[in-house]
């Protein structure tokens, strides 16, 4: 299942790679492409492994807000 996710709170480039890598590391995210400038993240992953409120948490551990869009 692919979902794009609107995050506030990233504040350069390096935020984005931060979301990528700790959302890659979850078990059942297979791909996770995140746009600073767009403020989003488009997340590929099993929802059967995984669920959207575990992925919106990671984000939130990271400090950043996110919504789905």
């Amino acid at each position: 299942m692919k979902q794009v996710i609107h995050i506030d709170g990233m504040h350069c480039g390096s935020c984005a790679l931060n979301v990528d890598d700790a959302l890659e590391e979850l078990d059942g995210v297979r791909r996770s492409k995140t746009s600073y400038a767009r403020s989003r993240a488009k997340v590929d992953y099993d929802p059967d492994r995984i669920t959207l409120e575990r992925i919106a948490a990671a984000i939130e551990a990271l400090g950043y807000q996110p919504s789905p869009e």
